[in-house]
C-alpha cells in the first residue's frame, strides 16, 4: 500500500497522531485529542486547566492484513466552577471514537455485527481472527445483543404473516411474525399460545391482514385480538391438507383395493420380496389387532376403554375406526420415484439387468445406490412372470400419486392399474374429481366456486376436510382471491432453522432474534 494510501486508512477526525510504527507485524500508533479544553458532564462547563492524562488501548479495522493498536493519551481536567460537586472529569472522546469505557473505534462496530449476524459467535471469532480483528467470541455477541443503535425504528406493520416453529420438535414451539409488505421478519414470540398471540395483536392494533395456517390457536387469537383484521389461510397448507384427505380416502379403500389388484386371488407370500414378506407379515399382526377393535366397537365398549384393554392409542383406534389402517404396504417414498419414467423407458426397451440400469440412471444424476435399483427389477421380473401388475404389493400413497400426479404422464402399467381401480371402487375416482376441481378452484384466483364445490365435496370422501374448509370459509375465501400468503413465512422458518442448527440449538430468544431480524 501506497504511504498516501496508509495515512488515509489510518486517519481518524479529531485525533492528533504523535507516533506510527509497525512492530511484530502490528500497526502501533499513538495520538491524542485535538480538542484544546472540555466541557463538565455535570455543570457544563468549559475548562482548559489539565489536571493529568491516562492511556487508553484502541484497536481499530485492520490494514493490509494488520493488526492496528491506537494508545491514546486522554486527559483529565479540573471543573473550574466553583459550586460544581465533580473536582475532575475526562476529556469525552470523539463520536468516531466510539462508546465511553469502549475498546476499540467506532467504525469497528459495523463489520463486528455484520459478521456476527452472519457466523454467530465462534465462527465469527475464527473468521475475525482470520481477518486481523481477533475479537472473541462473547464480544461477537454483546454487540449482537446490544444491535445498531443508529437503527432507525421498524414502521408498523400493515400485512402480517405467523407461523411457529419448533424450539424442540414435538416438545416446545414458538412463533415468528413477518411484515409481508417490507418481506422482513419483526418480531420472534417465545411460545405459540393463544395469549401470547392476542396480546402482541392487541399491541399492534393497524394489522389490517393476517396470513395464517389453519390451526386452531392462531384462528382463535386473530378472532379475540383483531377482528378487523382479514385473515388469509395458507394456500401450501390447504394444498396439502387436500392431499392427504384423498390420501386418507385411499387407505380407507385398502382392502377392496388389494382384492381388485391381485387377480389371481389373494397375495402368495412365496411370491414376495424379503422386503415385502417382513411388510406382509407385520400387515397380519395389524389385521388381527384390527378385527379385535372393530369387535369391542361392535360390542359399543368406549374408545378409551379399547385403548386400556388392547394397549393402543386412542389414535391409532380412531384410524382403525375410520377404516384408515389396513394398508397391507406401507412403503416409505423412494429414491427411484423421480426416476420412475426413465426406468419403465429403459426397462420397455430391453434393458432387464439391475446393474445395467444402475450405471444408466448414475449416469444420467441418479445418487442412489445399486441394491434400490436391483430390488426393483426383481419386483418388476416377478409380476411379469406371474402376469399381473404387483398391485397388491403397492402402498397407499403410491396408488393416490398413481391416480393424480402421475395419472398423464405415468407408465402404461400405471394405467391399466388406475382402470382397475376406477372400476373397483368408483367412489375413490369421484374424490379424485373432488380434488382436481379444488385444485383449479384455488389457481382460478374466484373465490365465488367455493360455495359449489362445498357443496359437492360433502357428499364424498372427502366430506371431512369440506367441512374443515367450511368452518373457516372466509379465510379460505381470501386466499383464494387475495395475493398475499405464507409464502415469506415457510420461507423465513427455513432461514430460522438454519441459524438455529448452526447454533446447534442452544440460541436464547434474545440472540436468535438478533440474528433473524438483522436487516439483509
Amino acid at each position: 500500500m501506497r504511504a498516501r494510501e496508509w495515512d488515509d486508512s489510518l486517519s481518524l477526525p479529531g485525533l492528533i497522531v504523535d507516533e506510527r510504527a509497525v512492530v511484530d507485524g502490528v500497526v502501533r500508533m499513538s495520538g491524542r485529542m485535538a480538542a484544546s479544553d472540555a466541557t463538565c458532564p455535570d455543570c457544563g462547563t468549559t475548562s482548559a486547566s489539565c489536571h493529568s492524562r491516562y492511556d487508553r488501548t484502541l484497536s481499530d479495522l485492520p490494514v493490509s492484513g494488520s493488526m492496528v493498536q491506537i494508545r491514546l493519551s486522554v486527559r483529565r481536567f479540573r471543573c473550574v466552577h466553583g459550586p460544581c460537586l465533580r473536582q475532575t472529569f475526562s476529556e469525552p472522546l470523539a463520536p468516531t471514537f466510539g462508546r465511553r469505557y469502549g475498546r476499540r473505534i467506532g467504525r469497528c462496530d459495523t463489520l463486528l455485527r455484520a459478521v456476527a449476524v452472519a457466523l454467530g459467535g465462534r465462527p465469527g471469532a475464527r473468521m475475525m481472527a482470520r481477518l486481523a480483528v481477533p475479537w472473541s467470541r462473547d464480544t461477537m455477541l454483546r454487540a449482537l445483543r446490544r444491535g445498531d443503535p443508529m437503527a432507525e425504528p421498524l414502521p408498523p406493520a400493515r400485512v402480517i404473516g405467523i407461523d411457529d416453529f419448533a424450539w424442540r420438535r414435538g416438545h416446545s414451539y414458538g412463533s415468528i411474525v413477518v411484515d409481508l409488505e417490507r418481506r422482513q421478519v419483526i418480531d420472534l414470540l417465545p411460545d405459540r399460545q393463544r395469549e401470547t398471540v392476542i396480546a402482541w395483536l392487541r399491541e399492534n392494533p393497524q394489522v389490517e391482514i393476517i396470513c395464517r395456517d389453519r390451526g386452531p390457536g392462531y384462528v382463535a387469537a386473530a378472532n379475540e385480538a383483531a377482528p378487523q383484521a382479514r385473515q388469509v389461510a395458507d394456500r401450501w397448507h390447504l394444498f396439502e391438507n387436500a392431499s392427504a384427505a384423498f390420501l386418507a380416502a385411499v387407505r380407507s379403500e385398502m382392502p377392496c383395493l388389494r382384492r381388485a389388484l391381485a387377480p389371481s386371488g389373494p397375495v402368495d407370500p412365496a411370491t414376495l420380496t424379503r422386503a415385502e414378506r417382513l411388510q406382509w407379515d407385520g400387515a397380519q399382526i395389524r389385521e388381527t389387532l384390527n378385527r379385535q377393535i372393530l369387535a369391542l366397537a361392535g360390542q359399543g365398549v368406549p374408545i378409551r376403554a379399547m385403548a386400556r384393554t388392547t394397549g393402543v392409542s386412542r389414535q391409532t383406534i380412531h384410524k382403525i375406526l375410520r377404516g384408515q389402517r389396513h394398508d397391507t404396504f406401507r412403503n416409505r417414498q423412494s429414491s427411484l420415484d423421480p426416476w420412475s419414467l426413465a426406468l419403465e423407458a429403459e426397462w420397455n426397451a430391453g434393458c432387464r439387468v439391475g446393474a445395467e440400469l444402475w450405471r444408466r440412471l448414475k449416469a444420467s444424476g441418479f445418487a442412489g445406490s445399486l441394491r434400490v435399483v436391483s430390488e426393483w427389477t426383481t419386483r418388476r421380473r416377478r409380476d411379469e412372470k406371474l402376469g399381473h401388475a404387483a398391485g397388491a404389493s403397492m402402498s397407499a400413497r403410491t396408488i393416490a400419486r398413481n391416480m393424480t400426479s402421475e395419472r398423464e404422464t405415468g407408465s402404461a402399467q400405471t394405467a391399466m392399474i388406475n382402470a382397475v381401480i376406477e372400476t373397483a371402487v368408483p367412489a375413490l375416482v369421484a374424490a379424485r374429481d373432488v380434488l382436481d376441481r379444488f385444485h383449479a378452484m384455488m389457481r382460478s384466483k374466484d373465490e365465488g366456486r367455493l360455495d359449489p364445490w362445498i357443496a359437492t365435496a360433502a357428499s364424498s370422501k372427502l366430506a371431512a376436510f369440506a367441512a374443515g374448509v367450511e368452518a373457516d370459509k372466509d379465510a379460505v375465501a381470501a386466499a383464494i382471491s387475495s395475493p398475499w400468503s405464507s409464502g415469506q413465512v415457510e420461507g423465513t422458518v427455513n432461514r430460522l432453522k438454519s441459524i438455529k442448527r448452526q447454533m446447534y440449538g442452544r440460541a436464547k430468544l434474545d440472540l436468535l432474534k438478533a440474528r433473524v431480524m438483522a436487516p439483509a
